[in-house]
């Protein structure tokens, strides 16, 4: 039988500015280790810490813009385009425009605060 999600479970964000983060599978909503599938909504001026997670992340922006640097440079991703990160490669989210963004998380295998691995506090 299907299992209906009704609502998913805000999370507790990293980050300059709060930033929303809604898990509808993954280890706290529906306890998914294998992927989690989450909606995140983020204002201008946002960004994390660099990172280098176990995971690889597949990104779909909804509205706005995403601004991703690597250690090859930095992208943009738009509305309506995606950027898929591997595990193990070093990265940074931001959302420097101005209306911010809305966009899904797909994340393979799920999202853990033991396996993202982000910089220390300063560092870049």
């Amino acid at each position: 039988m299907p299992t209906l999600i009704e609502a998913p479970a805000v999370i507790e964000a990293v980050g300059n500015k709060p930033k929303r983060i809604e898990e509808f599978a993954g280890r706290v909503r529906s306890g998914h280790d294998g992927v989690s599938v989450a909606r995140m909504v983020s204002p201008s001026g946002w960004v994390e810490p660099g990172q280098r997670p176990e995971f690889e992340e597949i990104t779909v922006v909804i509205r706005g813009a995403l601004r991703v640097e690597h250690e090859g440079g930095v992208m943009h991703v738009d509305a309506g385009q995606a950027v898929v990160t591997h595990a193990g490669e070093w990265v940074r989210y931001s959302t420097p425009g101005p209306e911010g963004a809305e966009y899904l998380a797909v994340c393979l295998p799920a999202f853990s605060p033991d396996t993202v691995h982000r910089d220390p506090a300063g560092a870049s």
